[in-house]
């Protein structure tokens, strides 16, 4: 039985590696009565992540709630019941000619595509492909890009790799490709997605969609690209762990990190405040 919303927000918006989740990328067991209680009151809870619709589902079902999703970081925006309201992806020509960029100029780099519901790589059985799979317990498909893809297009490519080489493949690409944007989620990862995409765009499409006030909703983030949500959402909370860059584009900054399940903690003194 659905309770009456009596919190002081319309919605939350939240980033999960480094946010949502733990160091190991682990739902924190604390946080979920926090979620279930604000979706049973109606309070869309949405996770707004770069991964793959699958790698998102996987959460919510462990946690136990549903909702929309901003896939891809914002390339990608489903509705509660899976329709899409927002694709952007790199038309396949673009894609094609980048994974052969990749190959011959970065061939040190490994190298994952994602579109709409496909993750393929060239090599299953690569440490950091495994790594991965791990991490999102899903499973890639070792399938050429032409192979794995229609004329839809690709959404995402991950790119992996040591420091040095993820921060040249950064540079070469940002030469290369000036209307993609590549931009790196850790030291060892990058990823590559049209320049238009926002996490911003798909969370206010979704406020639009849920007849949510932007005013009304919280975001919690951590990354590089989270801050133009952080920015966009007035009520917005950078993690204790993000880098100063990202504080700086939030209008708070939580008193605790991830790993201390400090967006729960948040959420409940708001929920207190009420």
């Amino acid at each position: 039985m659905e309770q009456k919303n009596t919190v002081a927000f319309d919605a939350v918006f939240t980033d999960v590696d480094g946010t949502l989740l733990d160091a190991e990328h682990r739902v924190i067991a604390a946080s979920r009565p926090v979620i279930q209680k604000l979706t049973r009151m109606g309070v869309p809870f949405v996770l707004v992540s770069a991964r793959m619709p699958e790698g998102l589902s996987t959460i919510q079902h462990e946690i136990g709630f549903e909702g929309p999703l901003v896939s891809y970081s914002g390339a990608y925006v489903l509705d509660a019941r899976g329709h899409e309201l927002l694709s952007k992806p790199i038309g396949i020509d673009e894609a094609r000619d980048l994974k052969g960029f990749l190959d011959a100029e970065l061939p040190d780099i490994c190298c994952s595509e994602y579109g709409f519901h496909v993750w393929a790589c060239d090599d299953d059985t690569d440490p950091r492909i495994m790594n991965e799979e791990r991490i999102t317990t899903l499973k890639a498909l070792r399938a050429p890009l032409d192979e794995a893809f229609d004329e839809r297009g690709v959404h995402k490519f991950l790119l992996m790799g040591a420091p040095g080489q993820i921060a040249e493949a950064q540079r070469k690409i940002a030469r290369a490709y000036p209307g993609l944007t590549a931009v790196r989620s850790s030291e060892t990862l990058c990823e590559v997605m049209r320049g238009d995409v926002t996490k911003s765009e798909g969370v206010r499409l979704l406020c639009d969609n849920l007849g949510v006030d932007i005013g009304r909703a919280v975001a919690f983030g951590d990354g590089c690209n989270d801050a133009d949500m952080l920015r966009a959402v007035p009520n917005s909370y950078a993690m204790a762990n993000a880098p100063k860059e990202v504080k700086r584009s939030a209008a708070r900054v939580t008193q605790l990190t991830n790993d201390e399940n400090g967006l729960a903690f948040e959420l409940l003194s708001l929920m207190e405040s009420a």
